[in-house]
């Protein structure tokens, strides 16, 4: 057995028994030996790789209830030039040891890599990349900033070698321009057209030879093996012809030149096209201003983003645009937050309120405290999120990755194939050659590598410039296939901001003492109602009372004691008291208001009703997603009666009432196994599970963190109907996937059997193969005209 060594970092550990149990569970696994150290939070394991791998074994400790942080690292990769080459570098990366996920992306030419934290370094991720033949760096904050930099430095890198080659290659087209016009005389000397080739061939061509060893020396084959074998077999026969005199047969010289020249043509406007892919990220990069006037002594000055520290107090005049996270202190203004919701209605913050990195001040000043600066803004986590998702790699691309992976040793047969056969029918073996060399060359899966990526990478970008922000490819194509949306209620459909409407008392009481109670025990927590009740109590002046031993019932609500008073619970009116409800209790349900009880010791005290009114684009939402035929369904924990009041309103048909926090998971389960796609929109901690258990999840950007960390997309701006763009946008991508996969299986399905029977010129194959690249890409850009 080949034992290897992991440290993994565990989290979520209690006590000792929790290290014991985990040590168990690991131990129990085929050739592992695990030890468990609770005071380090970690876990040696030895195991055997070809029993257990690295991903099990993370799976395992978060089966028993422990977390494995994750580290990300993406990796600017140089030197790629085929999905080949993509598909091998990722198979390098995943056998590292320790290493969870790794994903290639040749069209941005970088690779996102997912491993536990302190399990593999940055040198062995780098190293392995550079064993494979391709050279590798880590992107950071700086790289990331560069990246308009780099593209442009590739671009111009392809120009040179492209305008070179054709300075070389011209005197041959001019010579095939005349031979098809049936003139001779312009034909080159044979030991010219040596002397022009051969720099195309083994300088210009260079990189072809290189790409093709390191491909082979790996196991693989990819691109530049077809374009180094099929040029070098024109190349040289026909030096072997002039070399030895043989002046009865033709050479082929331009064919082998042009041939090079096109690839590096393609080559040139591939680079050109995908880096306007990027477009996304350069546009939020660029928004960050680079300086902030900060007041720092009693002066004001002004410093760069590195010298900025939390806390620190800055200003922000009219027309510029903020450069932290930060709370309003002093001043009133509107801010352009388009940036980051997408929509284009300016915002008006005053003091207490929070503004956002690259949003713009567009009247009045701020004065803030910065809360985050740098890499810790709202901007920069959109960054990351939107660099990420165009990284990865959606699931329909998996048929692209397996065909390239077994395409070029077919196709190198089908070359082989066509040069035996067309020579023994024929007896013309210069023409089974060339037909042999135009299969190499017209067979390039460039298009088919391309086809995905680069519609994921504007597609992401469009999402994000519009508010909507996608954690990953797969997220992107799972969005346009789901029929049914299931939808809290509030926050979602509704504002959530509920306020207090109406009361009801039991004799003797006053609404004074009811708000009294409720908002002392409401004190504690965090709940939209809750917040209600205390800004109730606070508009009348109420003075809250102490209270001992706080309580939160999940789905029910919360007690405490209050001295003096006795235990006071504020919650369902079930919940609060046994005693029969008043016909009040009824009528304010079917008012579509949220009724919370107040009880002491048992006996119930009043009733609190709460409203909560629509978004105005709710209903548009609801008739606009059914448009899309996608059934939206509503669950809430209100009454019956609230409950279908509030869907009437929103033109909602179906909806689930009385509906616990814990039990959202359970419906979007249920609706999944009667083969409903089901996507879940919510805002709230408590929708975290349902999001989670969704096939895809839709979190509002202004709830709570744990929604939007659980969530497949995150809407900036809180609306319903960017669900129906982001639907849409998705199912506009998947066409464009769709169109491109079906171009370059078109094109290789037609190209190789013409080039096969002769009936396309090397020449001719070269361009077509150097066309079939752009036109995917220039298709994926299309994208960005969606709107």
């Amino acid at each position: 057995m080949s034992t290897r060594t992991l440290t993994l970092p565990i989290t979520g550990m209690t006590c000792a028994a929790c290290a014991v149990r985990l040590e168990k569970v690991l131990n129990r696994q085929p050739g592992v030996t695990a030890n468990v150290n609770f005071a380090s939070e970690s876990a040696r394991l030895d195991y055997d790789p070809a029993a257990t791998a690295v991903p099990a074994l993370v799976a395992v400790v978060e089966g028993a209830g422990f977390a494995v942080p994750a580290q990300h690292r993406t990796l600017d990769i140089e030197g790629m030039t085929c999905a080949a080459c993509a598909t091998r570098i990722e198979k390098v990366l995943n056998r590292l040891p320790g290493v969870g996920v790794a994903s290639v992306n040749f069209a941005n030419e970088t690779a996102s890599v997912t491993a536990p934290v302190g399990v593999v370094t940055d040198a062995e991720l780098l190293a392995a990349v550079e064993r494979a033949g391709y050279k590798a760096t880590l992107q950071t904050a700086a790289t990331e900033m560069t990246l308009t930099e780099r593209h442009a430095a590739a671009y111009r890198r392809e120009r040179l070698w492209f305008l070179a080659s054709l300075v070389l290659t011209l005197p041959f087209l001019v010579e095939m321009v005349a031979m098809f016009v049936g003139n001779h005389a312009l034909m080159l000397p044979r030991y010219w057209q040596l002397a022009l080739a051969t720099p195309v061939q083994f300088v210009a061509g260079w990189r072809f030879y290189r790409g093709a060893w390191l491909a082979l020396k790996g196991g693989g084959a990819n691109m530049d093996v077809l374009v180094a074998l099929g040029t070098s077999m024109a190349y040289l026969f026909s030096a072997v012809v002039v070399l030895a005199g043989w002046q009865g047969l033709h050479v082929y010289f331009e064919a082998s030149a042009a041939v090079i020249t096109l690839v590096l043509l393609g080559k040139l406007m591939e680079a050109r096209a995908k880096g306007k892919t990027s477009g996304a990220i350069e546009a939020l990069l660029r928004l960050a201003p680079k300086t902030a006037r900060v007041e720092r002594g009693g002066e004001l000055v002004e410093l760069p983003l590195t010298e900025i520290r939390v806390g620190d107090i800055v200003l922000v005049r009219h027309g510029e645009h903020i450069a932290v996270d930060g709370r309003v202190l002093d001043g009133r203004a509107d801010i352009d937050e388009s940036l980051l919701t997408g929509e284009s209605m300016p915002v008006a913050k005053a003091v207490g309120d929070m503004v956002y990195a690259g949003t713009r001040n567009l009247d009045g000043m701020l004065r803030l405290t910065a809360r985050g600066v740098g890499e810790t803004t709202l901007l920069a986590d959109i960054v990351r999120r939107v660099a990420e998702a165009q990284g990865s790699k959606a699931p329909i691309a998996r048929l692209a990755d397996r065909i390239s992976g077994i395409f070029v040793p077919v196709v190198v047969g089908i070359a082989l194939v066509t040069l035996l056969a067309t020579g023994l029918v024929t007896g013309d073996w210069v023409r089974a050659l060339l037909n042999a060399v135009a299969v190499l060359v017209i067979a390039c899966p460039c298009a088919l590598g391309l086809a995905t990526p680069t519609a994921v990478m504007v597609g992401v970008g469009n999402g994000a410039r519009r508010g909507i922000l996608f954690r990953n490819a797969a997220a992107l194509e799972s969005a346009g296939r789901i029929d049914t949306l299931v939808v809290d209620k509030t926050g979602t459909l509704t504002e959530g901001k509920p306020s207090v409407v109406e009361t009801w008392l039991a004799p003797g009481r006053s609404e004074a003492e009811l708000l009294r109670l409720a908002a002392s025990v409401e004190a504690g927590s965090e709940h939209p109602l809750a917040r209600a009740v205390l800004t109730a109590a606070q508009r009348q002046g109420i003075a809250l009372a102490p209270v001992e031993s706080f309580i939160a019932e999940v789905g029910a609500g919360v007690s405490a004691r209050l001295p003096g008073v006795g235990t006071v619970r504020v919650g369902t009116p079930e919940w609060v008291s046994s005693e029969t409800l008043p016909d009040a209790a009824q009528a304010l349900y079917r008012g579509g208001h949220s009724v919370i009880g107040v009880g002491v010791d048992g006996a119930l005290v009043g009733l609190l009703a709460l409203a909560d009114s629509l978004r105005p684009t709710s209903v548009a939402a609801v008739t606009t997603l059914a448009t899309l035929g996608i059934e939206v369904i509503m669950l809430t924990g209100d009454k019956q009666a609230t409950a279908q009041a509030i869907a009437r309103e929103a033109g909602i048909r179906s909806f689930r009432a009385e509906v616990k926090p814990q039990d959202k998971a359970d419906e979007v389960k249920s609706l999944a196994e009667r083969g409903r796609r089901v996507a879940m929109v919510g805002d709230g901690v408590n929708d975290a599970p349902a999001l989670a258990a969704a096939e895809v999840g839709f979190a509002m950007g202004a709830g709570s963190d744990v929604a939007i960390e659980t969530a497949d997309v995150t809407l900036m701006h809180g609306d319903l109907l960017h669900v129906a763009d982001a639907i849409r946008l998705s199912r506009t991508t998947l066409g464009k996937i769709r169109q491109n996969l079906f171009f370059a299986f078109v094109y290789n399905t037609l190209g190789i059997p013409l080039a096969a029977f002769g009936l396309l010129n090397p020449v001719i194959a070269g361009a077509a193969m150097a066309m079939s690249s752009v036109s995917v890409v220039s298709n994926s850009l299309l994208l960005r005209r969606w709107r």
